[in-house]
């Protein structure tokens, strides 16, 4: 059987007024990055509570980056300037309280972050927004994790001094 879930995802643009050198240390600052080989130690331990406490103390901020890949080096071969870097970000404790109800949300998780110049000369973050994504497995439990999400995205904004957009505001 093959099963199509059309759904639509709000893939948020925030303009960044500063460069993007300094957006982007700001943003690894603030979502730092998961040492995989620490990480494999936690989990050949089979302790959940080791792996929960290593997880809370390397997302300060809900998160943390588990891959990135800057794009610039291979697109200056082709003569692009621009620079662009993307993140994959997340929590693998949030993560579990989706994958419970559906193995099918690492689909979206983690999260898919991206900071880049544009051609008219600013500097932009952009993320698809959690709770769009989520939501389309049409389980509340999910959706709920989804909302939280937003929020979680809404907080790293602010601590970057970046605008929120009211999407992410829940009511």
């Amino acid at each position: 059987m093959t099963q199509v879930i059309p759904h639509l995802v709000n893939r948020l643009v925030i303009d960044a007024d500063d460069t993007f050198d300094n957006v982007r240390q700001r943003y690894e600052s603030l979502v730092p990055a998961i040492d995989f080989v620490e990480l494999v130690e936690v989990v050949k331990t089979g302790d959940l509570e080791a792996l929960h406490a290593y997880t809370a103390d390397r997302t300060p901020h809900s998160f943390a980056i588990f891959w990135t890949l800057d794009t610039s080096p291979v697109m200056r071969l082709s003569g692009h300037q621009l620079r662009a870097v993307t993140y994959l970000m997340g929590n693998n404790v949030i993560a579990e309280t989706m994958f419970r109800h559906d193995p099918g949300i690492m689909l979206y998780a983690p999260l898919r972050t991206a900071i880049y110049e544009t051609a008219a000369g600013g500097v932009q973050i952009s993320i698809d927004q959690p709770s769009n994504k989520f939501a389309s497995f049409g389980d509340p439990r999910i959706a709920e994790v989804g909302a939280q999400l937003d929020a979680k995205v809404a907080n790293l904004l602010r601590l970057m001094g970046l605008p929120v957009p009211p999407e992410l505001i829940t009511a």
